[in-house]
């Protein structure tokens, strides 16, 4: 080794414990952004000119209410259609658009709005908030989600106009640019009525407008320019139509296959479990039963609204609704959960193991290692939690343990989906169920981030290999 080597050694070891200090403070910022973000939501939702009757609203109620927003869940002690007056509406209205893009986007976005120049620590924040590996073109990118988000947002509301102003007259239109935010941000949220949804059940447009805010807000956004590009090359005439799959990247044809595949078994389930279940789909007529299951499969993944009692499921569907209330939706997006992306890895490197393989190849691509390390630990992290917290509320509260289960599985997945559990819960209920929730949102981010700090934090010394029976 040189003299030249030996010098920068310690410079070198300095600048990566600093980028580990740096992407540290990072994570710690991005936790406090949505902490922020809950407590100035919850004091203004706590004033009685948010409330519908002017009065003041227990502080516990309105810091749950301004956590179940910030955080994208939906989950509710008092019901949003009635308590809140239309200020307190629009706080949770602004809370969940704040939360679905996230604290650091969104402020970034002022940021830009009102021409402050954007700061390298900035910039890493937003990095950081995408989960990206690049700092190059993030304020573009950003440019490209606020624009997405208000077009799409914005087609669903117009589109919620034809059902809900005929009903609710001049309010109808303020239920649909609420119901429209709402659905893209996965909140699940509304403010209809106390049923959420289950006056729609049978009504087709509302079903399918729902279920397609919620689906293009729980692909994430790089899916979205993936297959916009794709759709470009094809007019343009550099891909063949018949090979537009192929040209899709790694993550996106991932994020698709999964989502279909979660979307259709999970109807299939529901449709095959509560088909003659008087409490669900037994009433319906057929045509009605299979648009019930498919909408149902559809908001197990962080939607949160409801066109069937959830009370009412048999105890399969609910495992399996918590199953995909665990996996979620997609990284980038306004959904939580563990990510299909995270989950595809986990099964593709079980059957890479069945099979024998040295690597784990998906799509004719290898997996580097560092990521199915990462999507291992989420899944471990993440069921350790959930398992944790249904065993704390079943102490603390009462309650069958299948209701218990459900209500945190929704909480931690960011779903909102309730069996009507929600508001009979105590304050210490109530307060770890608010910490699933915040948990939930921060969780998957945070977690990506400290793994994604490349180990460098100290010598990497490498030990004899020595071999451990498993299984």
């Amino acid at each position: 080794m040189d003299m030249k080597e030996q010098k920068t050694g310690p410079d070198q070891k300095r600048g990566l414990k600093g980028e580990m200090k740096r992407e540290m403070s990072t994570a710690q910022a991005i936790a406090l952004g949505f902490a922020a973000a809950v407590l100035i939501g919850s004091l203004l939702l706590c004033l009685p000119v948010s409330s519908a009757d002017g009065t003041w609203t227990n502080y516990l109620d309105a810091l749950f209410t301004a956590t179940t927003s910030v955080c994208v869940t939906g989950l509710v002690v008092v019901d949003t259609y009635a308590h809140w007056s239309v200020f307190g509406q629009g706080v949770i209205l602004l809370l969940i658009q704040c939360g679905g893009l996230g604290i650091v986007t969104f402020t970034t976005a002022l940021m830009v709005l009102i021409g402050r120049k954007v700061t390298l620590k900035d910039r890493l924040l937003l990095s950081a908030s995408f989960n990206l590996d690049t700092l190059q073109g993030l304020v573009r990118f950003l440019v490209r989600v606020l624009k997405g988000t208000l077009i799409v947002e914005g087609i669903g509301a117009l589109c919620c106009l034809p059902v809900f102003v005929p009903e609710y007259g001049l309010q109808g239109i303020w239920i649909s640019i609420f119901h429209a935010v709402s659905a893209f941000c996965n909140a699940g949220m509304d403010i209809i009525g106390a049923d959420s949804l289950m006056g729609y059940v049978g009504n087709p447009w509302m079903n399918l407008v729902t279920m397609l805010l919620i689906v293009l807000g729980g692909i994430g956004f790089i899916v979205w320019w993936d297959v916009l590009r794709v759709i470009r090359e094809i007019r343009d005439g550099n891909i063949a139509r018949r090979f537009w799959y192929r040209q899709l990247r790694l993550h996106t044809k991932i994020v698709l296959t999964v989502t279909l595949s979660l979307v259709l078994g999970g109807a299939l389930v529901v449709f095959l479990l509560e088909y003659g279940n008087p409490e669900t789909l037994g009433p319906l007529p057929f045509p009605t039963k299979l648009l019930a299951s498919v909408f149902q499969s559809v908001s197990f993944r962080t939607a949160g609204f409801a066109t069937i009692s959830q009370k009412g499921l048999t105890g399969g569907t609910v495992i399996v609704g918590i199953l995909l209330m665990i996996i979620g939706g997609s990284p980038i997006g306004t959904a939580g959960g563990i990510k299909t992306t995270t989950v595809a890895i986990v099964l593709f490197t079980a059957l890479a193991t069945i099979k024998g393989d040295a690597d784990v190849k998906v799509f004719r691509r290898t997996i580097p290692t560092k990521t199915l390390r990462k999507a291992i630990s989420v899944t471990l992290v993440f069921g350790a939690v959930l398992l944790t917290m249904i065993v704390l509320m079943s102490v603390l509260e009462q309650g069958s343990l299948t209701d218990i289960a459900y209500e945190t599985a929704s909480a931690l997945g960011t779903v909102g989906l309730s069996r009507s559990y929600t508001a009979t819960m105590n304050a210490a209920g109530k307060i770890v169920i608010l910490l699933c929730m915040f948990l939930g949102r921060i969780g998957p981010i945070s977690m990506a981030i400290a793994l994604h700090m490349k180990g460098h934090s100290k010598v990497d010394v490498k030990y004899p290999e020595e071999d451990v029976t498993v299984g």
